[in-house]
């Protein structure tokens, strides 16, 4: 399911957007939700206490916050959610940049146009649900490319993802978990009980580590050598990489 909020303080305007998206969902068949906001303060509480929207609908001019603040106040809770500006303030345009917006448009809202927009942002959010992880880390929810993923750790109970681009992401959860969604994939590879490898950046084995492009090195347990071999020739083979 798709979650959508819409936030504008024009009833007549929630309406509208709540009358566009029952007729989207009835002639898609499509399975979204969602949940109006007249005000942005109730909006950034919900986020605060974990509220999770795949779509946000912001209006610019509002009371209390405009739509810019709020959404670089959303920003640091979720970097993944698609922000949307529906205003008749083109003079913010540019700005909305500046809080990595989906999309601009001003009002009126001209059904075809909408529709078209729907079509295009729910595409977006299928594809990066298809090849990416959500992660609730320390500074919010992340929504992380799985070709980003270099290799994955549990220390004490807390998940370190590392990215290809040296970048660390901490997150609760059990590598069980992680492990029952990623290996799915058919990229990666869990050696050690501790850890969970990104094939795609194996740089090279030995009977006692793996060494990945990052030059970390990943421990591989006494007579799992041959084991961690094949699935890692496996994948090369699958994927089209030359072996010599």
């Amino acid at each position: 399911m798709i979650k959508i909020a819409l936030c504008d303080d024009d009833s007549a305007a929630l309406a509208e957007l709540d009358a566009l998206l029952s007729q989207y969902r009835l002639e898609r068949s499509t399975d979204i939700q969602w949940t109006s906001f007249s005000d942005p303060l109730p909006l950034l509480n919900a986020i605060r206490r974990g509220a999770r929207f795949d779509i946000l609908f912001l209006d610019i001019l509002m009371p209390h916050t405009d739509g810019i603040d709020t959404a670089a106040e959303i920003r640091k809770y979720d970097r993944s959610a698609k922000i949307i500006f529906l205003t008749s303030s083109p003079e913010f345009a540019v700005q909305s940049y500046t809080v990595d917006a989906f999309f601009y448009r001003l009002k009126p809202i001209v059904r075809e146009d909408f529709f078209r927009l729907m079509d295009s942002v729910l595409t977006e959010c299928e594809q990066e649900r298809e090849s990416s992880l959500l992660l609730r880390c320390k500074n919010g929810i992340t929504r992380v490319r799985l070709s980003q993923i270099e290799y994955c750790e549990v220390i004490h109970r807390t998940l370190f993802i590392h990215l290809t681009s040296g970048q660390v992401l901490e997150s609760t959860g059990s590598l069980d978990d992680l492990s029952r969604s990623l290996l799915q994939n058919g990229c990666f590879l869990r050696p050690h009980r501790s850890y969970l490898v990104n094939l795609g950046y194996i740089q090279s084995l030995s009977y006692h580590a793996i060494t990945m492009v990052s030059l970390a090195n990943i421990p591989i347990p006494r007579g799992k050598y041959h084991e961690v071999k094949d699935a890692y020739l496996e994948y090369a083979f699958t994927s089209g990489q030359v072996i010599t």
